[in-house]
């Protein structure tokens, strides 16, 4: 499943700062429909990302009924990214 939607960066501070981008509520709930062939447990999803020029794998955090795209400090660095930025990404569901 490729997706591409628009965001932006949210930090999250817990013991350390984290950086997400909301996956809006359209794509969200596409996602919803495959979660169960695509996690590996938490309700965590393994994704391909694409932000600017930067291509990456993570996994997304489901959060509220939604789901978070973690944003790497490699892809913050890379693409001059702090809280608040606006972001298009592109992103593929990784089925199992």
């Amino acid at each position: 499943m490729q997706l591409v939607f628009a965001g932006r960066v949210v930090e999250w501070r817990g013991p350390a700062p984290y950086y997400f981008v909301p996956v809006p509520d359209d794509e969200c709930a596409d996602i919803r429909e495959v979660a169960a062939m695509a996690s590996y447990g938490w309700g965590v999803i393994p994704v391909e990302a694409r932000v600017g020029a930067v291509t990456f794998e993570t996994s997304l955090f489901p959060k509220d009924g939604g789901y978070l795209l973690p944003l790497k400090s490699v892809v913050r660095k890379a693409e001059g990214l702090s809280a608040g930025d606006g972001v298009s990404v592109e992103m593929t569901v990784r089925l199992r």
